[in-house]
């Protein structure tokens, strides 16, 4: 696409639209490239795993500096089973086995917490699920591992449980954790990414689940943004599964534990309908559209060489695709 340079010159001018029409992606790869990563990098974990046992005592085992990305959705420390009627769910499609933290949380918190330096590589980043009941206990945490808080997420969902006489909780928070200040990855594919994210919870009739699950275009947001193709990802709680079967279809490795025995049935039925790759998406095709921004923006075509544009193609990765990609994963 040919950007005019004309305006340049006028260096205190805004032109709104401009900036984002002009902007690249930093780090991007073919699905060919992403493959070859995948198939090549080395690891000091094993690859693909998910090892049914307590993570806190799974983390001494595992080598320093062995991961490139946390993704961690801890239990919520209150009464909680998933299957009761406020959940909107069948209580028979609820894994049995999903234990809840009897231990004073904080505590348990500060354990596992205090793991994730050393696992972590220098460029790792660790993005922390939590409801706002325990978010303290999580922040203390990270502030006694040395870890760095970079953001402080919104998860906005599309419902929560209806309250009487206070304000109805639809949000959890996300705390977006480095290792290293100056040398963590993280790669801008969005011009503009905010750190409010309105992604709709995931309902899957008839599917087996182990108390709650994260939406796949929440975890794919995280992959997308902290880590390069053939990385490793690890969850400590692996619950439904989801960082896993992200993590293969994005190609990208995974490592984890999951205390619940139960879910070791549900979960090699998932991964294993998932191929390596087929939620993949080059990260340049989920720019807007030159056409979408034109529109938005008309003044922006005084900047375009319209000679080339209907000789190129603009790709926009929206829900549509992202329903086609789960189906041609589950063939």
């Amino acid at each position: 696409m040919a950007i005019s340079t004309e305006h340049k010159q006028r260096k205190n001018r805004y032109t709104s639209g401009l900036a984002q029409l002009r902007f690249e992606v930093p780090n991007a790869w073919t699905k060919e490239e992403s493959l070859y990563l995948y198939q090549t990098k080395n690891h000091k974990v094993p690859i693909d795993q998910i090892v049914y046992e307590d993570c806190i005592t799974g983390m001494e085992n595992i080598p320093p500096a062995s991961v490139d990305l946390v993704i961690a959705d801890p239990p919520f420390g209150i009464e909680f089973s998933g299957k009761t009627g406020q959940y909107n769910r069948k209580a028979e499609l609820v894994t049995d086995g999903y234990k809840e933290i009897t231990e004073n949380y904080a505590e348990f918190t500060e354990k596992w917490v205090s793991m994730l330096p050393k696992i972590m590589k220098p460029t790792a980043s660790a993005y922390i699920v939590s409801g706002w009941t325990n978010l303290g206990d999580v922040i203390n945490s990270v502030k006694k591992a040395g870890l760095t808080v970079v953001n402080h997420l919104i998860w906005k969902y599309q419902f929560g449980v209806f309250t009487k006489k206070k304000f109805v909780t639809s949000h959890y928070h996300i705390l977006f954790l480095v290792k290293d200040e100056k040398k963590y990855f993280f790669n801008k594919y969005e011009f503009y990414p905010e750190d409010v994210w309105m992604i709709p919870r995931e309902y899957k009739s008839g599917q087996e689940k182990n108390g709650t699950k994260l939406p796949e275009k929440l975890i794919e947001r995280f992959i997308n943004f902290s880590t390069r193709p053939g990385e490793m990802v690890f969850d400590p709680f692996m619950g439904n599964g989801t960082t896993a079967t992200c993590a293969k279809g994005m190609f990208r490795r995974y490592y984890g534990f999951e205390i619940n025995q139960n879910m070791k049935s549900v979960h090699e039925s998932l991964i294993v309908s998932v191929k390596p790759g087929c939620y993949y998406r080059d990260l340049r095709e989920m720019k807007p559209t030159v056409e979408d921004l034109v529109r938005k923006y008309p003044h922006l075509r005084k900047y375009l060489d319209l000679s080339t544009v209907e000789n190129e193609n603009f790709y926009r990765f929206d829900d549509v695709d992202r329903k086609n990609l789960s189906e041609e994963c589950s063939k």
